[in-house]
């Protein structure tokens, strides 16, 4: 089981940033997924996540109307589009399953650098 995320990067405020998660050894399509990140100090939160199919997302409330979560079953990867990018949306983004009582390993995640 692999969950390799990239495309983080450092960008300036109202930047964008596309995230890409490539998964290799899961069911892809079986599980709905999401995009977390953590911030130095915080706990992981679920920041995006998308059912089976791609039929329905939701979004934390900061992040609604900024960024976009999609799925690409026939590639077994999960993206995350990242618009009008904040400071504090500084953090590491990992991709996991969600709507489970357990989750694949973690994998490094990418950073996410918002400078102001």
């Amino acid at each position: 089981v692999q969950l390799v995320e990239s495309g983080g990067g450092l960008v300036q405020a109202g930047g964008s940033l596309t995230l890409s998660c490539a998964t290799s050894g899961i069911n892809f399509h079986l599980n709905a997924m999401a995009w977390y990140r953590q911030a130095p100090g915080n706990q992981r939160e679920l920041v995006a996540g998308i059912t089976r199919g791609g039929g329905i997302t939701n979004y934390i409330d900061s992040v609604k109307g900024r960024f976009t979560i999609s799925r690409d079953d026939a590639k077994s990867a999960l993206y995350l589009q990242m618009n009008s990018l904040k400071p504090e949306d500084t953090a590491v983004y990992f991709c996991n399953v969600r709507d489970r009582d357990w989750f694949y390993t973690w994998g490094q995640g990418t950073q996410v650098t918002v400078s102001s």
